[in-house]
């Protein structure tokens, strides 16, 4: 049966069918509630009293569940719950007061009353009407049928965590054992806006970050970090511990963030989960856990959530932040910055009309369009499923170069270009309907990721997004230099020499090693221009022996038909040396 579009136990059903009548007030069914359940308010209006009653005099149909995207809702099966509870245990938490900050259908709320045998107050925070229901009614068939059981005080606050004031629990809960316990949503601030939730945070730039940043990728961020730092700034200074099931990338951003912020947290860890077995979802998570108001630590522990056994050690090592910390201290000498700029490719969210391909001789865009351009501003186009090989001469998509720097009139086209400018402008709506803030007041047809680096003839390019650790040598196509897309990072040359001694030093098993050592492979983008440029390359060719780089040049100039040797070897170094050193070595 479902009330209040929650589900009710038979227990809970019998239960209230045989004391609710002799409830004639909202005060007398609330003193019976919390006399037997711990409940400070079960019914918050005589009107729920009225309703529960009538239902339960009919036989109510079963209601659909509703769609809960919108609140990035993943809820936690009892078993899982009750396995966190007992590793918390094993760690000697016994909390007095139990805080979840979202709590559901209160499957955490029942573990704790479950598990931890002193728990003496309850305090859980639900935005979903129908939920706190299904916690209450939970709550309420527990200790039916644990009778003997401590009852502990109960509160179920309907509120939106994020106007919810966590400080006024905080005070309640100076100088007493508590635990922060749950599983806030796994959805970002961004896909919330793409469904016009209401369910998202006061708009706040609460990362700090820099106008562009904010306004794309890094602005984004997980509601749950955002819940995960609230609680920080309102509990880390009351002694108690944390413990959140959230995405990876909370983790690794609260650590990352750790060495600004200071939050006064210690004893972290990652406890990772299998996400396909407890939540069917293919998202990477694990149960966050760290002990509040201590001295502020830097890096985190991981283990198995489910054997224990510790993994790694990821966090700050001095001023380096490293996804390794052993395997990091074998390649560390390489962590400096890169002498030349790594850029991210071509942005402009209309893939539809902007990504080409040719068929015979005619071009097609993704809407199965057939149409002929002028060549001017068309270029080849790599995208990150491309860069599968070591070098790339002839690409299978093109795409239309508008710009030759960001914020360039392109009213030049129509003169220019006819035929072009025809073709963008019947789909000028596709450019309209462009969402990301950064198009607003540019010039028609404006693309990002556009400057004098793109149309650099020799490219050294790498996927953001696969973990293969393997880059690529782009070639020009047609005497033309060939763009990437923004999913992918490069860095280019004028020379065709530089670029492939580039490419040997950064295919170079040491670079692997240390970049496996510094990157996180459940990332979003595994590579990231703050990554990529970490690798020094001036120390890899230092630690590159003469015999090496001549045999990599043969092997590549036999496999792809180069003529490359190390005649411009010290000219390169010469670009790579930092100011400050007043010698270098040549050979």
């Amino acid at each position: 049966m479902k009330i209040f579009e929650a589900n009710l136990s038979l227990l809970v059903i019998d239960f209230f069918k045989k004391n609710l009548n002799d409830c004639i007030t909202i005060a007398n069914a609330n003193e019976m509630l919390c006399d037997v359940a711990g409940f400070m308010s079960f019914f918050s209006k005589e009107s729920e009293l009225i309703e529960l009653k009538e239902k339960l005099s009919i036989a109510s149909l079963r209601i659909e569940e509703p769609d809960r995207i919108e609140y990035g809702d993943f809820q936690t099966n009892s078993e899982l719950a009750n396995k966190v509870a007992s590793i918390l245990i094993e760690r000697k938490i016994n909390p007095e007061i139990v805080i979840e900050p979202t709590c559901g259908k209160g499957s955490f709320i029942i573990a704790s009353l479950n598990k931890f045998p002193n728990v003496k107050h309850v305090i859980g925070i639900e935005i979903y009407k129908p939920y706190i229901w299904e916690t209450k009614f939970a709550i309420l068939d527990f200790y039916l049928q644990n009778p003997n059981r401590n009852i502990a005080i109960i509160e179920i606050i309907h509120s939106n965590v994020f106007n919810f004031d966590f400080n006024k629990i905080s005070r309640q809960v100076k100088n007493k054992n508590f635990l922060i316990i749950g599983n806030p949503p796994w959805i970002t601030n961004s896909q919330l806006g793409s469904l016009n939730s209401n369910n998202l945070p006061k708009k706040t730039n609460f990362k700090n970050q820099n106008g562009l940043d904010a306004m794309t990728g890094k602005g984004n961020f997980d509601i749950a970090e955002y819940i995960t730092l609230s609680l920080f700034d309102a509990f880390q200074n009351e002694s108690g511990f944390l413990a959140l099931l959230v995405k990876n990338s909370v983790i690794k951003n609260v650590v990352l963030n750790q060495k600004s912020k200071q939050y006064r947290i210690g004893f972290i860890e990652k406890q990772c989960i299998d996400s396909k077995k407890e939540f069917n979802v293919s998202v990477k998570a694990s149960l966050f856990f760290c002990k509040l108001n201590t001295k502020p630590e830097f890096q985190c522990n991981e283990f198995n959530f489910y054997t224990q056994i510790e993994s790694l050690r990821f966090g700050w090592l001095g001023d380096k932040f490293v996804s390794n910390t052993e395997n990091y201290l074998h390649t560390q000498s390489f962590d400096g910055i890169c002498a030349f700029e790594w850029r991210q490719g071509i942005k402009h969210d209309c893939s539809a009309v902007m990504e080409l391909e040719k068929v015979n001789g005619h071009y097609t865009n993704n809407l199965n369009e057939k149409f002929d351009i002028e060549a001017g501003l068309v270029y080849g186009l790599l995208k990150s499923s491309d860069l599968k090989n070591s070098v790339i001469k002839i690409t299978r998509k093109f795409t239309i170069v508008t710009q030759t720097k960001v914020g360039q009139e392109t009213a030049y086209i129509k003169h220019q270009f006819p035929e072009t400018y025809k073709y963008l402008n019947k789909h000028l709506p596709a450019f309209q309907s462009r969402k990301s803030s950064i198009y607003k007041g540019k010039p028609l047809f404006s693309i990002f990721g556009i400057g004098d680096y793109s149309f650099k003839p020799y490219k050294v390019a790498i996927s953001g997004l696969y973990k293969t650790f393997h880059f690529t040598l782009v070639l020009p196509q047609n005497d033309k230099p060939v763009m990437l897309d923004d999913t992918c990072y490069f860095i280019g040359f004028e020379k065709i020499e530089y670029a492939v001694f580039a490419i040997i030093l950064l295919n170079n098993p040491l670079t692997k090693e240390f970049l496996r050592s510094i990157t996180f492979s459940d990332a979003k983008r595994v590579f990231t221009k703050d990554v990529l440029m970490r690798i020094d390359l001036y120390k890899l060719a230092m630690n590159s022996s003469k015999q090496y780089l001549e045999e990599q040049l043969e092997f590549m100039n036999d496999k792809y038909g180069l003529m490359i040797d190390l005649k411009l070897w010290n000219s390169f170094i010469k670009e790579m040396i930092p100011k400050k050193e007043v010698q270098m070595s040549l050979f």
